[in-house]
């Protein structure tokens, strides 16, 4: 606190009010550091506004007395944009105070929320009037609708429903200077200039802070069929989306391809997890077909693609989920994959693009560098194979020393960016790039890029108030 003039914290209580301040040390802990504890910074203060008046208000007086923001939602991130420096000058603003869902429009099929409510909060209030909110993550019992925007977040129904800048149509976002824009419309089309949302989706809190979303419903699914398939290499996972696309068209809603050793990391960590197949092979994916009707021939289908893909040597093995139980059973093989590299030590994680096509090159190439350069590391390969992302993980060799392994994360990060730039890919396909990537964007983004992204950032914020030292 003592970092901050007197002045300024009495006005900030006057804004928000002693419930909506935290200055506490012991209280601020769960802050200044992100879940898995990788990143770690400090406060001056914790700001709690329970409305976008007062997130307004907080910015203005920021902007007035030249102190720094950091906007933080469920703080779910992997790239530490939502904790502050280590200089305890910053001010961290959350938003978890703002959960309403102001408002469901079924006819227009939209739902407009505040930018703290839980992604799972807006799925049940969809799902209350018939709907679907299709995005689905891993942290979706935590993380934010504001975070997820923030980071233009993808998950498991990218394939069908697209990401964050696919399902919203409109935002309110407090800009630096304490303005509100008010773009909550609802609106499929409207060709009247720049569509301005795009410029704050993704942005990191580097622009502005978000504080509402109007966001796409679709229909309820009624009609769910889940296989897991195993796969003789990476080449046949690209051949098998192929088949089942052709087949199923906008069906397929998910298509997650893993490695054996992510999976025998699973098996080995998670409980309740078993193999669906006796024998091991190199690769698997979960694919998921869903329809609005309630008795569509998924499993028909699915059967179909599966039994061409076998008879063309493509698919090894495959096993359909034949209750809830047994669906819920293979998504948290899928879901487990990152709990249960934890448990193995010390991991890098690579959130990587590249086109489709390339995915078999692209491990193929990396996998061998790294091999060769960091004999022993376990790789961890797992994604979203029809949108190109995969989570490129590297795991310390057994036994190894935990610091030595940490000592080379530029080496092994500079390997897989290399591999990832020649493969016209992209270093970050959604988790963002925070403070984890941001030097690393220097030297793998186009420079042209990256100077029309500084001058937006100087034109929004020229203060340089918003989330510094994240993105760029």
């Amino acid at each position: 606190m003592s970092a901050l003039p007197d002045n300024f914290i009495r006005e900030i209580e006057a804004v928000v009010g002693a419930v909506g301040m935290v200055c506490d040390a012991e209280r601020m802990q769960s802050y200044l550091s992100d879940w898995r504890n990788a990143y770690r910074g400090e406060a001056a203060l914790v700001v709690r506004p329970a409305s976008t008046e007062e997130v307004a208000a907080v910015v203005r007086l920021c902007n007035q007395y030249d102190i720094a923001l950091v906007p933080q939602g469920g703080n779910t991130g992997l790239c530490g944009g939502s904790i502050p420096d280590a200089s305890g000058t910053q001010v961290v603003l959350s938003l978890t105070r703002m959960t309403g869902i102001r408002e469901v429009d079924t006819e227009n099929e939209t739902i407009t929320v505040e930018a703290g409510a839980i992604l799972q909060a807006v799925q049940e209030a969809a799902a209350e009037v018939g709907r679907l909110f299709p995005l689905s993550l891993g942290a979706e019992g935590s993380c934010t609708v504001g975070g997820n925007l923030a980071t233009n977040a993808g998950g498991t129904a990218v394939l069908r429903y697209g990401n964050m800048r696919d399902l919203t149509l409109g935002l309110e976002v407090v800009l630096p200077d304490g303005q509100i824009w008010n773009g909550l419309r609802g609106l499929r089309k409207d060709n009247t200039g720049y569509d301005l949302k795009h410029l704050f989706i993704g942005s990191e809190g580097t622009l502005g802070i978000i504080t509402a979303a109007v966001l796409k419903l679709y229909p309820a699914v009624r009609s769910v069929t889940t296989a897991w398939v195993a796969l003789p290499s990476a080449h046949a996972a690209v051949q098998l989306i192929g088949i089942i696309r052709s087949l199923c068209g906008d069906r397929l809603t998910g298509f997650e391809l893993m490695s054996r050793q992510s999976v025998d990391f699973v098996l080995r960590h998670v409980g309740a997890c078993s193999d669906p197949f006796s024998e091991t092979h190199p690769w698997y994916v979960l694919i998921e077909l869903s329809d609005t009707q309630p008795d569509a021939p998924l499993n028909e289908l699915l059967e179909q693609g599966i039994g061409e893909a076998l008879e063309r040597g493509v698919v090894t093995d495959a096993v359909l989920a034949s209750s809830e139980a047994q669906v819920a059973a293979l998504w948290a093989m899928r879901e487990g994959i990152s709990e249960a590299q934890n448990h193995e030590g010390p991991s890098l994680k690579h959130d990587i693009s590249v086109p489709v096509s390339c995915i078999p090159a692209f491990i193929q190439t990396t996998d061998q560098r790294l091999l060769d350069q960091f004999p022993g590391v376990r790789i961890v390969a797992y994604g979203h194979v029809g949108d190109g992302n995969l989570h490129y993980n590297v795991s310390k060799p057994v036994g190894s020393d935990d610091t030595a392994f940490k000592a080379q994360q530029d080496a092994i990060m500079h390997v897989i960016y290399e591999a990832t730039t020649g493969f016209q890919g992209s270093i970050s396909a959604e988790h963002g790039l925070g403070q984890a990537k941001r030097a690393a964007a220097k030297h793998y983004k186009d420079p042209l890029e990256l100077a029309l992204m500084r001058a937006i950032k100087t034109t929004l914020d020229p203060k340089g108030l918003m989330n510094p030292g994240k993105v760029l």
